[in-house]
């Protein structure tokens, strides 16, 4: 079975900053993409942003400039560099991939990490 680990969360005053790891292990063939998702208390999960295996990124308008997300294919690792981090960026990052097992091969599925939580406050 897959399991995706985030990792990096914690406390940071505004302006500082922040980098979270997302680690899937388990029966991978490929990872299509990886991406990072958040959710702060009473609001919907939102993309965060995202990158493909060819190395496409997306990013929402509200962290464009500030986050930044890489990967590490052969170690199956995303990772979000997180700068400038402001009070409204406080949530639960959760670690997303999509990705074809072996069993599923070619067909691929959405797998989620348990989230991790930054917390943006002075």
């Amino acid at each position: 079975q897959v399991q995706l680990v985030e990792s990096g969360g914690g406390l940071v005053q505004p302006g500082g900053s922040l980098r979270l790891s997302c680690a899937a292990s388990g029966s991978i063939f490929t990872i299509n993409a990886m991406g990072w998702y958040r959710q702060a208390p009473g609001k919907q999960r939102e993309l965060v942003a995202t990158i493909t295996r060819g190395g496409s990124t997306n990013y929402a308008d509200s962290v464009k400039g500030r986050f930044t997300i890489s990967r590490d294919n052969a170690r199956n690792t995303v990772y979000l560099q997180m700068n400038s981090l402001k009070p409204e960026d406080t949530a639960v990052y959760y670690c997303n991939a999509d990705l074809a097992t072996p069993e599923h091969y070619p067909d691929t599925m959405n797998y989620w990490g348990k989230g991790t939580l930054v917390t943006v406050s002075s």
